[in-house]
């Protein structure tokens, strides 16, 4: 929790912005955003692209590779990853310079189009994770638990903790 306070306070967001936690135990997966008016709606995409101050300290803390991604699904999908405490790589794709397949006998071909989807920045993220990508867009629909970050004092137990159990690094 203690992480997620200062990088509240790093990216400039908010006092009373939540930590929304949502785990997809089954791939191991632990979706952590900072929740606020700040980061609704398209705007809220724009923000999270840029405060990346969670898992750049998520990464150094933990030792593990933590990964940022944005999805707008209007404008652009964005994964971006952290290790050490450093941005190790990532990748964004804007969808107005995207060359869509060609239709056969008028019709679109879907078929193509998911094949080119796998291996857009959320596509490649979905398959290092062993996840469909349809799965990973609708993470943040999961119900996650949202815990309140301006509280004071340190937190005993910690939420976090309780919620992260069984869940291995």
């Amino acid at each position: 929790m203690e992480l997620a306070r200062q990088a509240l306070a790093e990216d400039g967001a908010p006092a009373d912005s939540l930590l929304t936690v949502s785990v997809y135990r089954r791939r191991k997966i632990v979706r952590l955003a900072l929740d606020g008016p700040h980061t609704a709606g398209r705007r809220g995409s724009h923000w999270y692209s840029e405060h990346h101050t969670l898992a750049r300290l998520l990464s150094r803390e933990v030792g593990v590779t933590v990964h940022s991604y944005v999805y707008d699904p209007q404008e652009y999908e964005e994964v971006k990853a952290f290790g050490g405490g450093q941005h190790v790589g990532g990748e964004r794709l804007l969808y107005d310079e995207v060359e869509l397949p060609e239709c056969l006998d008028g019709e679109f071909d879907d078929e193509a189009f998911a094949r080119m989807q796998a291996q857009w920045p959320m596509g490649h993220l979905a398959w290092v994770f062993g996840v469909e990508r349809e799965l990973l867009l609708q993470l943040h629909r999961m119900q996650g638990t949202r815990l309140v970050l301006n509280g004071s004092g340190p937190d005993s137990p910690s939420p976090l903790d309780q919620l992260l159990r069984g869940v291995p690094a």
